[in-house]
């Protein structure tokens, strides 16, 4: 949803991230033994040359090569290290990887003044008296590593002076992991324009501080806040002790509760670690123990309310020095509220990387491939406002339709100019069967990040063809399946558009309305007995509603001939039940009062029975017969109490 960076901001990732340079008989078993291990320890790839290769005169092809399959040379100066003429001979090829190549070089002064490897005085210029001496005619080669020696010598680099060798090497680590972090390639191939908003983020989030910082990202939905997290915690978190992602907390909270993501968020950092806890202040305290001396990479995704960042994160001395928590919000007061110490607000798409974005999905390529779409083109992008939800929206929508069907999109477009993302979002719908919007509206009003799997059974029954329906709008990008091809996953800026689109069916009644699942809306058709055949579904969850206690009655669902879908999942009351509709394919009802179902329900339509906790003893009072008993048997075994 962001961007693929330009072929000139591309870095190819390169064999090895650091190639160490130095005199073996100096520090190879002290000072750059332990500054390879603590590379090693942070995940930054390093080259060290194995020892028996220097027992030859010439450098061995093999170094040329990881030099130059190196992002960068790390080149260790100790007192005797221009002695050697295969040190010398690296520092050349070195010195010709960063003027050809843009090969990073940091110099690291070991006990020794950069003033007397530039004049090359003291013990620099004995070394070279000697090499002069040997190689008395290859005048240019010495010349070469002279030049060679003054130019490295000259770039600012790192002095040991009289500091502990483990602070200092911690210190070097630090800050070449955060150059680091920069120079990872992006491999998603739909990403534009991230380089740019990494950079800027990554300047708030300072990996190369010593202290524990929160930050925030924040914008409204489609922007592209979860991709940015995401591409940024992959590139981090081999610079981490531990790491955890906490993917979309605000409907995983609704869901499963505090508890589980704190789980999740230990389990993550802890691999394999089993935590049994169930309170959440319990779960706080293990979090702010465990993980206080701990070096830790947490990024919270989709924060929507005050208690996840009390529950998951504390305080900042919760974690151990170094630690960063990002968060991803559209709620910026929230953030404030908690002290974070930064917020990154990434704007929308320029005009350039908002048309390539949108020709990659219109077009499958960086620009609009034919004269007669290049205007046109750029009447969507301007309409979309650089969004990059709606431009891959957009653009999914009217790829493979001709010039008059794009002008069409476009007038309608025109015309609903005043209103907002959503209604400019909606246009996508417009290609789709009648079953397909059905199923894009029941998965927007009910199933979101439910299992894909069970969500096609159910749909099957309402005969709405889902495997082929819901395989459209996953190319229409109004959909997605995890990575695991479990869960369906829509955006949260596309279910609010297919909810505004059912409650504009009937604004001032939600009883005429063919779906509910707002506590407000059910509370107001249930009390008031305002419902209607056009109900088709209907979630009833009293929970928030708690201070209006809600009683069914016998013929609360009597007026509901059509609905398919019923979930209860949090209920006062209910005497008794007279009626409900035989359309229904889903009845799910948490705590079910009653020791029957109604007996004049006939479940011939009926996919999945859930009725968890339930008072039931058996389904119908009496002898039924039912139209198909493989059917009845289904049923039975979905009951859960």
């Amino acid at each position: 949803m962001l961007s693929l960076p330009s072929t000139s901001s591309y870095i190819s990732r390169k064999k090895y991230d650091v190639f160490l340079s130095f005199r073996g008989e100096d520090t190879r078993k002290n000072f750059t033994d332990h500054l390879y291990a603590a590379l090693k320890r942070s995940g930054i790839v390093t080259f060290r040359d194995d020892p028996k290769l220097e027992a030859g005169e010439e450098i061995a092809p093999e170094l040329f090569k990881a030099i130059q399959q190196s992002w960068c040379s790390v080149i260790v100066f100790s007192q005797t290290y221009a002695f050697s003429s295969w040190c010398l001979e690296e520092l050349a090829e070195i010195l010709q990887q960063h003027n050809n190549d843009d090969h990073k070089v940091f110099p690291i002064f070991y006990d020794v003044d950069p003033s007397d490897l530039r004049k090359q005085k003291g013990k620099v210029e004995e070394a070279f008296a000697r090499h002069e001496e040997r190689y008395k005619e290859e005048s240019e080669k010495i010349q070469r590593w002279r030049n060679a020696l003054i130019h490295v010598a000259a770039i600012k680099g790192w002095h040991l002076n009289d500091r502990h060798e483990s602070e200092f090497i911690r210190d070097i680590v630090k800050k070449i992991s955060a150059k680091l972090c920069q120079t990872y390639p992006v491999t998603h191939s739909d990403l534009v324009g991230i380089s740019e908003r990494l950079e800027d983020l990554y300047l708030k989030i300072n990996i190369g501080e010593d202290d524990v910082r929160v930050i925030g990202i924040c914008r409204m939905g489609g922007i592209g806040k979860t991709t940015l997290a995401r591409v940024a915690y992959t590139q981090m978190s081999p610079h981490f002790e531990g790491k955890s992602f906490v993917a979309d907390i605000r409907e995983v909270s609704d869901k499963c509760g505090l508890v589980s993501l704190q789980k999740q968020l230990l389990s993550q950092i802890f691999h394999g670690e089993c935590f049994n806890f169930f309170d959440v202040h319990e779960g706080s305290d293990i979090i702010s123990h465990r993980l206080s001396h701990k070096k830790v990479l947490v990024v919270l995704d989709n924060v929507d309310n005050i208690q996840h960042l009390k529950c998951l994160v504390g305080r900042h001395d919760w974690f151990g020095l170094g630690s960063r928590i990002v968060v991803t919000t559209r709620d910026e007061h929230l953030l404030r509220c908690c002290q974070v110490n930064d917020v990154y607000m990434p704007t929308t798409l320029n005009p350039k990387d908002a048309l390539q974005l949108f020709s990659l999905k219109a077009f499958h390529s960086d620009t609009v491939q034919k004269d007669d779409f290049i205007e046109l083109s750029k009447h969507v992008v301007n309409y979309a406002g650089g969004l990059p939800l709606a431009l891959e929206v957009f653009g999914s929508f009217l790829c493979g339709r001709d010039a008059t069907q794009w002008r069409s999109a476009i007038e309608r477009l025109k015309r609903d100019s005043n209103k907002e993302i959503l209604d400019k979002l909606r246009i996508s719908l417009d290609g789709l069967e009648e079953r397909e919007k059905n199923i894009f509206l029941d998965i927007a009003c009910f199933f979101n990040g439910e299992n894909k799997d069970f969500v096609i059974k159910v749909l099957n029954g309402c005969e709405f063809f889902p495997d082929i329906g819901i395989d459209v709008l996953v190319k229409k990008s109004l959909l997605n399946i995890d990575e695991h091809n479990k869960y369906l996953k829509m955006h949260d800026l596309l279910q609010e558009m297919g909810r505004t689109i059912v409650k504009e069916k009937c604004i001032d009644e939600p009883g005429k309305r063919c779906r509910l699942w707002e506590e407000r809306d059910v509370h107001h058709v249930l009390t008031k007995n305002t419902a209607t055949e056009m109900i088709e579904g209907i979630i009833i969850d009293n929970k928030r509603e708690s201070n209006k206690m809600l009683n069914l009655s016998v013929n609360t669902f009597l007026k509901m001939k059509k609905l398919r879908l019923l979930k209860v999942l949090c209920l006062s009351n209910c005497d008794d039940l007279k009626y409900l509709s035989n359309e229904l394919r889903l009845l799910d009802w948490t705590g079910y009062p009653l020791r029957y179902l109604p007996s004049s329900f006939q479940p011939d339509n009926l996919v999945a029975l859930f009725l968890p906790y339930s008072h039931i003893q058996q389904l119908w009072k009496g002898n039924r017969w039912v139209s198909k008993p493989d059917q009845d048997t289904r049923l039975h075994n979905s009951i859960k109490s």
